[in-house]
């Protein structure tokens, strides 16, 4: 079993997010000692070490979907002017602008969630699995998978990468940070979206994102 104690502890030594560090102990089947070493193969711990460096040049771009329906506005840092002005990182900030126009994510991490939000989602599931008839002893583990879907789905650096499935956005921005050699930091974005909020005809603009690139 991977206990909470053991992801942090592997998250206190790599520096790697804990969605990773989980991912790498399953995959080790808990060998804290395999797990770094996993995770060193992958690059996620350099990728970690360079995190703490301060990253305060970088972009503002922009991806505006064909027809003017939806819009992003997108910021990314990295930490010299030289890595902003390269293709590799303007190529990383139009796939990621890309990926919230289709995926539509709130936040950019789970760490932005408020609290209350999780609490009231909890709330909800709980309910929603007793009034499916689980068993209340196995509601619990359920609600929590449920909830770390929610933050797969709604935070961007944990949804899946719409052109690489395999990879998550995280996983993606840390492929950069290696072959860039620099810390890069998904900041903030916003979202727009032609009527969003008024009562229209229904339209998937997200379908049509992932039509564009196919």
């Amino acid at each position: 079993m991977i206990t909470a104690a053991i992801v942090k502890e592997l998250r206190e030594r790599t520096g790697v997010g804990m969605m990773d560090c989980k991912n790498a102990l399953v995959e080790t089947e808990g060998d804290i000692d395999k797990a770094i070493e996993l995770l060193r193969t992958k690059g996620l711990a350099q990728a970690a070490k360079k995190a703490s460096r301060v990253a305060s040049e970088g972009l503002v771009s922009q991806y505006i979907h064909m027809g003017g329906k939806i819009g992003v506005l997108l910021e990314v840092n990295c930490e010299t002017d030289f890595v902003a002005k390269t293709e590799d990182f303007k190529a990383l900030c139009h796939d990621v602008a890309m990926q919230i126009a289709a995926a539509k994510p709130e936040f950019v991490r789970r760490e932005e969630v408020n609290q209350e939000i999780i609490e009231t989602e909890k709330r909800i599931l709980r309910q929603q699995a007793l009034n499916e008839g689980k068993p209340e002893k196995i509601v619990d583990k359920m609600v929590e998978g449920r909830i770390e879907k929610f933050y797969k789905e709604n935070c961007l650096m944990e949804q899946q990468f719409i052109k690489d499935t395999d990879k998550t956005v995280q996983e993606i921005v840390n492929d950069q940070v290696m072959r860039l050699g620099e810390n890069i930091s998904v900041r903030r974005f916003a979202r727009y979206e032609v009527g969003e909020g008024l009562a229209k005809r229904e339209e998937c603009f997200a379908e049509e994102v992932f039509s564009q690139i196919k």
